[in-house]
């Protein structure tokens, strides 16, 4: 059931106890047996930052009960589902230290993967501001990713471009440049943020980089797509999904 934001609740709840709060759920998960997969980065649009009053991204943690793999997201165990298409990125090496640059990133970086995020709210009707949403694990719900792994050094994140499709119709587009100005900034963002609260990027974890468009709401029947693109209109990827 869905909860009244906590900063309705408490004015004082800041955005470190935020993380805090963040934090010892994720312990409280993974005692309980679930396995994190990796991070994602909201928020990273400038336009989401000015209707939230807030001048950077936040980040949440991804588990392997998260992964959708058969491209089926399952409604009945959601609340307000929304779906973002971003780019994901797989690490071969860790990220650490604080002064991690984009170019650290794509040296830290196996592959890419164009992917879905589902986000969802446990607070009331998304009457969220910053420190709600980062206690909620940062809306996370569920991810997709597709099916082809894309070399970074074959790309200029910044120029992929987006289309996203909901029921066939055409509800969202755009570029990386849309992530502040580069996924590869974000992920080194979340790599420092990360960092001064004793978190660390790790070889293996699956990073959800930040959406390239508004999330539209998803509901049961509803099929997503969204189509990739490099700067000459190629076409990289694409990636479904199915709400059930």
């Amino acid at each position: 059931m869905p909860v009244p934001p906590i900063t309705e609740r408490d004015e004082s709840f800041s955005i470190d106890d935020a993380y805090a709060v963040q934090l010892q759920n994720v312990a409280a998960v993974v005692q309980q047996g679930h396995v994190i997969s990796g991070k994602k980065i909201g928020l990273t649009s400038r336009g989401i930052q000015e209707q939230l009053g807030v001048n950077e991204p936040d980040y949440g943690h991804l588990f392997t009960s998260m992964h959708c793999t058969d491209n089926k997201v399952d409604t009945s165990a959601l609340i307000s589902p929304k779906i973002e298409a971003e780019l994901a990125f797989v690490l071969k090496s860790d990220l650490a230290g604080g002064n991690v640059t984009a170019r650290d990133v794509v040296n830290a970086t196996e592959n890419v993967i164009c992917a879905f995020e589902i986000v969802d709210s446990r607070v009331e009707d998304w009457r969220i501001k910053l420190p709600d949403t980062v206690a909620d694990n940062a809306s996370s719900g569920r991810y997709i990713l597709g099916a082809k792994k894309l070399r970074l050094y074959d790309l200029n994140l910044a120029d992929v471009s987006m289309k996203l499709f909901k029921n066939g119709n055409l509800v969202g587009t755009g570029t990386g440049a849309a992530v502040l100005g580069n996924p590869c900034i974000a992920v080194a963002w979340l790599a420092n943020k990360l960092w001064g609260y004793g978190v660390t990027l790790k070889a293996g974890e699956i990073v959800l980089s930040g959406a390239f468009s508004a999330a539209p709401p998803a509901q049961k029947g509803d099929h997503f797509a969204a189509e990739f693109f490099n700067a000459k209109g190629q076409g990289l990827d694409s990636v479904e999904a199915q709400f059930i």
